[in-house]
């Protein structure tokens, strides 16, 4: 009876002893658990932590890049002027700059995308993936929207768009030309030494007179007065094909008036010899 007994107790024992390690197991395995979950949640919402709308027209901020680049760029490329960081003209200031410049354009109908490679038939549809795949690159902070410039920088005329005649809105092209001007004090201040005043001054003069001056109701004013590189690249491309044409044609002319030359030259040879044989008789 106590062997049966002894080893009954010893039973219990083993079988206590089993149980609160199983419990002990279980509930590390939901400590465990609950600690995993809990990192998938962190791991879930961390992708949506820094992610916000962007409220910002890739379409006219690429516009408003172009006047910036075709109608001012090259002037100041020219004198080695640097613009001030709190111009927001600056080609950092663009928030879609980094995107713009990882598109890759080999044909008409193929654009790639240089973040990924990925293919594309036209470039509105490598905007979509830009928008879809790789919008956490964009800086979508304040100020490095161009769109918002575009009252000032000409955006419309830009993107070749046609407005239907229609009286001119003179408060309309007011807030333009004070966001345009607010632009040049920014961009070239006057308040630098005597010698940087007097370049930013010609800068500031010559802002207002290609962009702001045409923020009017006036007819008669136009925007880009002063020309662009298009301009300057046009002209050159003209004159190259001038001198292709011309090139040709002017050796042609000095060979036909060498060869009448030489053909002259003969002739007058045989009328002398002619002469010589007619004067002994």
């Amino acid at each position: 009876m106590l062997r049966c007994a002894g080893r009954l107790a010893s039973l219990l024992l083993a079988a206590l002893l089993s149980a609160s390690s199983l419990i002990l197991v279980a509930e590390s395995h939901e400590d465990q658990g609950f600690h995993g979950a809990a990192g998938s949640r962190i791991l879930l919402q961390d992708p949506h932590q820094h992610t916000h709308d962007v409220h910002c027209s890739r379409e006219r901020s690429r516009a408003a890049w172009e006047a910036i680049d075709e109608y001012l760029m090259p002037f100041v490329e020219k004198e080695k002027y640097e613009l001030p960081s709190k111009c927001r003209l600056r080609p950092v200031n663009d928030m879609f700059r980094e995107q713009e410049q990882h598109k890759i354009h080999f044909d008409i109908n193929d654009w790639r995308c240089g973040f990924c490679k990925k293919a594309f038939r036209a470039e509105k549809f490598l905007d979509q993936h830009f928008e879809n795949r790789h919008k956490n690159l964009l800086d979508n902070s304040e100020g490095r929207c161009m769109a918002d410039l575009c009252g000032a920088l000409h955006c419309d005329l830009m993107m070749e768009f046609k407005k239907p005649k229609s009286k001119c809105n003179a408060a309309a092209a007011l807030r333009n030309r004070h966001l345009c001007e607010s632009l040049a004090d920014s961009c070239f201040p006057i308040n630098q030494g005597l010698a940087a005043s007097r370049l930013h001054a010609c800068f500031a003069e010559f802002f207002l007179r290609q962009f702001c001056d045409a923020h009017t109701c006036n007819r008669g004013a136009k925007p880009f007065p002063k020309g662009g590189r298009k301009q300057t690249n046009r002209f050159y491309l003209a004159l190259c094909v001038l001198t292709l044409i011309l090139l040709p044609l002017f050796y042609l002319i000095v060979f036909l008036h060498q060869r009448e030359m030489k053909k002259g030259v003969q002739d007058l040879r045989r009328f002398s010899k002619i002469g010589q044989k007619k004067k002994p008789s």
